[in-house]
Protein backbone atom coordinates (compact mmCIF):
# COMPACT_ATOMS: atom_id res chain seq x y z
CA UNK A 1 0.00 0.00 0.00
CA UNK A 2 1.66 3.41 -1.45
CA UNK A 3 2.19 5.67 1.93
CA UNK A 4 1.50 9.50 1.54
CA UNK A 5 2.19 12.35 3.76
CA UNK A 6 -0.42 14.36 5.58
CA UNK A 7 -0.97 18.27 5.40
CA UNK A 8 -0.65 18.04 8.85
CA UNK A 9 2.62 16.29 8.97
CA UNK A 10 4.08 18.83 5.76
CA UNK A 11 2.86 21.66 7.39
CA UNK A 12 5.17 20.61 10.52
CA UNK A 13 8.38 19.61 8.46
CA UNK A 14 7.74 23.27 6.40
CA UNK A 15 7.15 25.04 9.87
CA UNK A 16 10.61 23.61 11.49
CA UNK A 17 12.61 24.20 8.62
CA UNK A 18 11.23 27.90 8.10
CA UNK A 19 12.02 28.06 11.88
CA UNK A 20 15.60 26.80 11.61
CA UNK A 21 16.20 28.91 8.46
CA UNK A 22 14.69 32.06 10.32
CA UNK A 23 17.29 30.79 13.48
CA UNK A 24 20.18 31.06 10.92
CA UNK A 25 19.46 34.27 9.26
CA UNK A 26 18.87 35.95 12.19
CA UNK A 27 22.37 35.13 13.55
CA UNK A 28 24.01 36.07 10.40
CA UNK A 29 21.95 39.43 10.48
CA UNK A 30 23.55 40.24 13.25
CA UNK A 31 26.65 41.47 10.97
CA UNK A 32 26.45 43.87 8.18
CA UNK A 33 26.46 42.26 4.74
CA UNK A 34 29.54 44.59 4.62
CA UNK A 35 31.14 42.42 7.78
CA UNK A 36 30.10 39.15 6.22
CA UNK A 37 31.75 40.09 3.11
CA UNK A 38 35.07 41.08 4.78
CA UNK A 39 34.99 38.47 6.39
CA UNK A 40 34.75 36.12 3.67
CA UNK A 41 37.49 37.79 2.11
CA UNK A 42 39.72 36.75 4.59
CA UNK A 43 38.33 33.27 5.11
CA UNK A 44 39.36 32.82 1.45
CA UNK A 45 42.15 34.43 1.38
CA UNK A 46 43.57 32.93 4.64
CA UNK A 47 43.04 29.07 3.27
CA UNK A 48 44.82 30.23 -0.05
CA UNK A 49 41.81 29.50 -1.80
CA UNK A 50 42.12 31.89 -4.46
CA UNK A 51 39.24 30.07 -7.11
CA UNK A 52 36.31 30.89 -4.47
CA UNK A 53 38.48 34.14 -3.38
CA UNK A 54 38.10 35.66 -6.83
CA UNK A 55 34.27 35.39 -6.39
CA UNK A 56 34.30 36.55 -3.18
CA UNK A 57 36.57 40.03 -4.38
CA UNK A 58 33.65 40.52 -7.34
CA UNK A 59 30.89 39.59 -4.62
CA UNK A 60 32.74 42.45 -1.99
CA UNK A 61 32.77 44.76 -4.83
CA UNK A 62 29.18 44.79 -5.68
CA UNK A 63 27.93 44.54 -1.80
CA UNK A 64 29.60 48.01 -2.16
CA UNK A 65 33.34 47.51 -0.69
CA UNK A 66 35.62 49.72 -2.08
CA UNK A 67 38.55 49.22 -4.11
CA UNK A 68 40.42 50.80 -0.88
CA UNK A 69 38.77 48.90 1.62
CA UNK A 70 39.28 45.43 0.04
CA UNK A 71 43.33 46.54 -0.67
CA UNK A 72 43.77 47.15 2.79
CA UNK A 73 41.62 43.84 4.07
CA UNK A 74 44.68 42.18 2.23
CA UNK A 75 47.27 44.73 3.44
CA UNK A 76 46.13 43.74 6.86
CA UNK A 77 45.99 40.17 7.00
CA UNK A 78 49.76 39.66 5.88
CA UNK A 79 50.72 40.11 9.67
CA UNK A 80 48.71 37.33 10.14
CA UNK A 81 48.13 35.12 7.20
CA UNK A 82 52.17 36.05 5.87
CA UNK A 83 52.91 37.99 2.29
CA UNK A 84 52.41 34.87 -0.19
CA UNK A 85 48.89 35.05 0.85
CA UNK A 86 48.68 38.98 1.14
CA UNK A 87 50.01 39.52 -2.19
CA UNK A 88 47.74 36.74 -3.75
CA UNK A 89 44.63 38.58 -2.59
CA UNK A 90 46.21 41.82 -4.01
CA UNK A 91 46.65 40.32 -6.99
CA UNK A 92 43.49 38.50 -7.82
CA UNK A 93 42.06 41.88 -7.03
CA UNK A 94 43.96 43.30 -9.23
CA UNK A 95 42.32 40.70 -11.78
CA UNK A 96 39.59 41.14 -10.71
CA UNK A 97 38.83 45.12 -11.41
CA UNK A 98 40.31 44.72 -14.59
CA UNK A 99 37.47 41.72 -15.87
CA UNK A 100 34.82 44.21 -14.43
CA UNK A 101 36.36 47.32 -15.90
CA UNK A 102 36.53 45.44 -19.61
CA UNK A 103 32.66 44.86 -18.86
CA UNK A 104 32.03 48.51 -18.32
CA UNK A 105 31.90 48.24 -14.27
CA UNK A 106 33.50 51.35 -12.87
CA UNK A 107 34.48 50.37 -9.14
CA UNK A 108 34.46 53.39 -7.12
CA UNK A 109 38.39 53.85 -5.22
CA UNK A 110 37.21 54.91 -1.75
CA UNK A 111 39.02 57.47 0.56
CA UNK A 112 42.89 57.02 0.94
CA UNK A 113 43.95 56.74 4.61
CA UNK A 114 43.93 60.11 6.62
CA UNK A 115 47.20 61.53 6.97
CA UNK A 116 49.12 61.28 10.25
CA UNK A 117 48.81 63.43 12.84
CA UNK A 118 52.18 65.62 13.78
CA UNK A 119 54.05 64.13 15.99
CA UNK A 120 52.93 60.58 15.30
CA UNK A 121 54.57 57.99 17.23
CA UNK A 122 54.59 54.20 16.19
CA UNK A 123 55.52 52.78 19.00
CA UNK A 124 53.33 54.94 20.98
CA UNK A 125 50.63 54.45 19.42
CA UNK A 126 50.67 50.09 18.99
CA UNK A 127 51.58 50.42 22.69
CA UNK A 128 48.15 52.21 23.42
CA UNK A 129 46.19 50.12 20.59
CA UNK A 130 48.00 46.29 22.26
CA UNK A 131 46.92 47.29 25.80
CA UNK A 132 43.12 48.13 24.68
CA UNK A 133 42.85 44.97 22.68
CA UNK A 134 44.65 43.16 25.50
CA UNK A 135 41.54 44.19 27.80
CA UNK A 136 43.57 47.31 29.50
CA UNK A 137 46.74 45.31 30.43
CA UNK A 138 50.30 46.03 28.74
CA UNK A 139 51.66 43.14 27.13
CA UNK A 140 55.55 42.84 26.52
CA UNK A 141 56.96 40.04 24.48
CA UNK A 142 59.93 40.11 26.53
CA UNK A 143 61.30 36.63 25.07
CA UNK A 144 61.88 38.32 21.56
CA UNK A 145 62.15 42.30 22.03
CA UNK A 146 62.71 42.49 17.81
CA UNK A 147 59.15 40.70 17.52
CA UNK A 148 57.73 42.85 20.57
CA UNK A 149 58.99 46.10 18.70
CA UNK A 150 56.99 44.91 15.67
CA UNK A 151 53.92 44.13 16.90
CA UNK A 152 53.45 47.32 18.83
CA UNK A 153 55.09 49.86 15.97
CA UNK A 154 53.90 48.26 12.92
CA UNK A 155 50.84 46.46 13.55
CA UNK A 156 48.79 47.73 16.06
CA UNK A 157 50.79 51.65 15.06
CA UNK A 158 51.26 51.60 11.70
CA UNK A 159 48.44 49.20 10.33
CA UNK A 160 45.80 49.62 13.01
CA UNK A 161 46.51 54.03 12.52
CA UNK A 162 45.16 53.70 9.05
CA UNK A 163 41.68 54.19 9.13
CA UNK A 164 40.47 52.64 6.28
CA UNK A 165 39.19 49.86 8.41
CA UNK A 166 37.84 50.64 12.00
CA UNK A 167 39.83 48.22 15.06
CA UNK A 168 36.62 46.46 14.99
CA UNK A 169 36.46 45.72 11.56
CA UNK A 170 40.34 44.81 11.75
CA UNK A 171 39.65 42.50 14.61
CA UNK A 172 36.66 40.72 12.44
CA UNK A 173 38.60 40.13 9.93
CA UNK A 174 41.77 38.47 11.59
CA UNK A 175 39.20 35.92 13.49
CA UNK A 176 37.82 34.89 10.18
CA UNK A 177 41.01 34.30 9.07
CA UNK A 178 42.59 32.89 12.20
CA UNK A 179 38.96 30.26 12.04
CA UNK A 180 40.60 29.22 8.85
CA UNK A 181 43.84 28.07 9.77
CA UNK A 182 45.21 25.63 11.45
CA UNK A 183 47.32 25.39 14.74
CA UNK A 184 46.23 29.16 16.03
CA UNK A 185 43.64 28.53 18.62
CA UNK A 186 45.28 30.66 20.79
CA UNK A 187 45.58 33.25 18.87
CA UNK A 188 42.54 33.08 18.10
CA UNK A 189 40.60 33.20 20.82
CA UNK A 190 43.01 36.09 21.99
CA UNK A 191 41.91 37.99 19.00
CA UNK A 192 38.12 37.07 20.14
CA UNK A 193 38.69 38.49 23.36
CA UNK A 194 40.47 41.30 21.75
CA UNK A 195 37.18 42.16 18.68
CA UNK A 196 35.01 42.54 22.22
CA UNK A 197 37.92 44.97 23.43
CA UNK A 198 37.35 46.74 19.92
CA UNK A 199 33.27 47.01 19.74
CA UNK A 200 32.19 44.14 18.76
CA UNK A 201 29.33 42.87 20.31
CA UNK A 202 28.64 39.36 22.19
CA UNK A 203 25.52 38.47 20.18
CA UNK A 204 27.82 39.51 17.00
CA UNK A 205 30.73 37.24 18.08
CA UNK A 206 28.27 34.50 18.56
CA UNK A 207 27.45 34.95 14.67
CA UNK A 208 30.29 34.54 13.03
CA UNK A 209 30.31 30.66 13.30
CA UNK A 210 26.96 30.71 11.32
CA UNK A 211 28.35 32.88 8.86
CA UNK A 212 31.69 30.39 8.22
CA UNK A 213 29.57 27.94 7.96
CA UNK A 214 27.06 29.16 4.96
CA UNK A 215 29.91 30.77 3.46
CA UNK A 216 32.77 29.61 3.87
CA UNK A 217 33.21 25.82 5.48
CA UNK A 218 32.09 23.83 8.28
CA UNK A 219 35.76 22.87 9.38
CA UNK A 220 36.28 26.94 9.59
CA UNK A 221 33.26 27.38 11.26
CA UNK A 222 33.74 24.45 14.06
CA UNK A 223 37.31 26.14 14.58
CA UNK A 224 35.30 29.57 15.33
CA UNK A 225 32.45 28.05 17.51
CA UNK A 226 34.71 26.18 19.63
CA UNK A 227 37.12 28.90 20.18
CA UNK A 228 34.12 31.13 21.01
CA UNK A 229 32.97 28.26 23.72
CA UNK A 230 36.17 28.03 25.12
CA UNK A 231 36.42 32.08 25.72
CA UNK A 232 32.83 32.56 27.12
CA UNK A 233 33.06 28.88 29.05
CA UNK A 234 30.13 27.62 27.32
CA UNK A 235 29.97 23.97 27.01
CA UNK A 236 30.63 22.68 23.36
CA UNK A 237 30.66 19.08 22.09
CA UNK A 238 30.10 19.19 18.80
CA UNK A 239 32.46 16.70 16.48
CA UNK A 240 35.04 18.13 14.36
CA UNK A 241 33.26 17.74 10.75
CA UNK A 242 34.80 15.59 8.15
CA UNK A 243 36.26 18.40 5.63
CA UNK A 244 36.60 18.65 1.99
CA UNK A 245 38.79 16.09 -0.18
CA UNK A 246 39.36 14.99 -3.90
CA UNK A 247 38.06 11.32 -2.75
CA UNK A 248 34.47 10.77 -2.48
CA UNK A 249 33.01 9.64 1.47
CA UNK A 250 31.24 6.16 -0.08
CA UNK A 251 28.93 4.30 1.29
CA UNK A 252 28.45 3.20 4.57
CA UNK A 253 30.80 0.38 5.35
CA UNK A 254 28.26 -2.77 6.19
CA UNK A 255 30.29 -5.72 5.41
CA UNK A 256 32.74 -5.12 7.99
CA UNK A 257 30.14 -2.97 10.05
CA UNK A 258 30.92 -6.60 12.60
CA UNK A 259 34.84 -5.36 13.24
CA UNK A 260 34.16 -1.74 14.13
CA UNK A 261 32.85 0.57 17.08
CA UNK A 262 31.08 3.07 15.48
CA UNK A 263 30.21 3.98 11.70
CA UNK A 264 32.60 4.18 8.72
CA UNK A 265 32.36 4.55 5.15
CA UNK A 266 33.96 3.23 1.99
CA UNK A 267 34.91 4.57 -1.21
CA UNK A 268 36.82 1.98 -3.65
CA UNK A 269 39.05 3.79 -5.61
CA UNK A 270 41.09 0.59 -6.99
CA UNK A 271 40.49 -2.88 -7.69
CA UNK A 272 42.19 -5.91 -8.84
CA UNK A 273 46.09 -6.27 -7.81
CA UNK A 274 46.47 -2.97 -5.81
CA UNK A 275 43.27 -2.46 -4.36
CA UNK A 276 42.84 0.55 -2.82
CA UNK A 277 40.16 2.46 -0.71
CA UNK A 278 39.05 5.31 1.06
CA UNK A 279 37.88 4.94 4.13
CA UNK A 280 36.19 7.67 6.81
CA UNK A 281 36.03 6.67 10.83
CA UNK A 282 33.19 9.26 12.42
CA UNK A 283 34.37 10.17 15.80
CA UNK A 284 35.05 7.60 18.16
CA UNK A 285 34.95 4.78 15.55
CA UNK A 286 37.62 2.58 15.10
CA UNK A 287 38.08 -0.90 13.73
CA UNK A 288 39.30 -3.95 15.71
CA UNK A 289 42.64 -5.35 16.06
CA UNK A 290 43.62 -7.18 13.63
CA UNK A 291 45.84 -8.88 11.58
CA UNK A 292 46.94 -8.83 7.85
CA UNK A 293 48.66 -12.35 7.05
CA UNK A 294 51.14 -12.51 4.33
CA UNK A 295 50.17 -9.25 2.62
CA UNK A 296 51.42 -5.39 4.35
CA UNK A 297 49.25 -2.53 3.98
CA UNK A 298 49.74 1.45 3.54
CA UNK A 299 47.99 4.19 4.94
CA UNK A 300 47.63 7.40 3.64
CA UNK A 301 45.73 9.77 6.01
CA UNK A 302 44.00 12.79 4.13
CA UNK A 303 41.81 14.43 6.59
CA UNK A 304 40.93 14.70 10.27
CA UNK A 305 42.79 13.29 13.13
CA UNK A 306 43.13 9.89 14.40
CA UNK A 307 44.98 6.97 15.79
CA UNK A 308 47.12 4.06 14.75
CA UNK A 309 48.15 1.65 17.11
CA UNK A 310 50.17 -1.59 17.55
CA UNK A 311 50.10 -4.35 19.83
CA UNK A 312 52.54 -3.38 23.17
CA UNK A 313 53.58 -0.01 21.19
CA UNK A 314 51.73 3.96 21.88
CA UNK A 315 49.38 4.95 19.66
CA UNK A 316 50.91 6.96 17.28
CA UNK A 317 48.70 10.39 16.49
CA UNK A 318 47.78 10.42 12.48
CA UNK A 319 47.15 14.07 10.64
CA UNK A 320 47.21 14.55 6.87
CA UNK A 321 49.91 13.65 5.24
CA UNK A 322 51.01 11.02 7.46
CA UNK A 323 51.83 7.42 6.29
CA UNK A 324 51.76 4.70 8.24
CA UNK A 325 53.34 1.24 6.60
CA UNK A 326 51.94 -1.90 8.54
CA UNK A 327 54.47 -5.22 7.46
CA UNK A 328 52.40 -8.68 7.55
CA UNK A 329 52.06 -10.34 10.52
CA UNK A 330 51.89 -6.91 13.06
CA UNK A 331 48.14 -7.01 15.48
CA UNK A 332 47.35 -2.83 14.72
CA UNK A 333 43.92 -0.95 15.14
CA UNK A 334 43.45 2.12 13.71
CA UNK A 335 40.49 5.11 14.05
CA UNK A 336 39.14 8.43 14.51
CA UNK A 337 39.71 10.39 17.33
CA UNK A 338 37.04 11.24 19.79
CA UNK A 339 36.25 14.80 18.42
CA UNK A 340 37.13 14.64 14.75
CA UNK A 341 36.36 12.83 11.47
CA UNK A 342 39.08 10.98 9.99
CA UNK A 343 40.09 9.82 6.50
CA UNK A 344 42.58 7.41 5.38
CA UNK A 345 43.64 5.65 2.14
CA UNK A 346 43.95 1.97 2.27
CA UNK A 347 46.26 0.25 -0.01
CA UNK A 348 46.53 -3.60 0.61
CA UNK A 349 49.83 -4.40 -1.14
CA UNK A 350 49.31 -7.40 -3.28
CA UNK A 351 50.60 -11.07 -2.20
CA UNK A 352 49.61 -14.30 -2.60
CA UNK A 353 47.01 -16.51 -0.19
CA UNK A 354 46.94 -12.74 1.56
CA UNK A 355 43.93 -12.83 4.40
CA UNK A 356 43.21 -10.79 7.25
CA UNK A 357 42.17 -12.08 11.21
CA UNK A 358 40.15 -9.79 12.51
CA UNK A 359 40.62 -10.37 16.56
CA UNK A 360 38.71 -8.35 19.77
CA UNK A 361 37.44 -4.87 19.96
CA UNK A 362 39.47 -1.55 20.97
CA UNK A 363 37.15 -1.11 24.37
CA UNK A 364 36.57 2.11 25.59
CA UNK A 365 38.26 1.93 28.39
CA UNK A 366 41.26 1.53 26.32
CA UNK A 367 40.45 4.26 23.56
CA UNK A 368 39.48 6.42 26.74
CA UNK A 369 42.72 6.50 27.49
CA UNK A 370 44.26 7.70 24.65
CA UNK A 371 45.76 11.29 24.54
Amino acid sequence: MKKTIGISTLASIIILFETMTTKAQHHMDTLTSRQQNMMVLAAFEAKGDTFRLKTAVANALDYGLTINETKEIFSHLYAYTGFPRSLNGLGILQTVLAQRKAKGINDPEGREASPLPDGYEALKLGRAIQTKLNGGKPFDYNFAPATDYYLKAHLFGDIFARDILTHAERELITISALSSMEGVESQLKSHIRGAVNMGISEKEIHAIPEILSQKVGEQEAWQADKAIAEVYELPFSKNRPVGNTAFPLGKPNTAYAQYFIGNSYLAPLLSGNLPMSNVTFEPRCRNNWHIHHKSGQILICINGAGWYQEWGKPARALHPGDVVNIPPGIKHWHGATATSWFQHIAITLPADSASNEWLEAVTDEVYDQLE
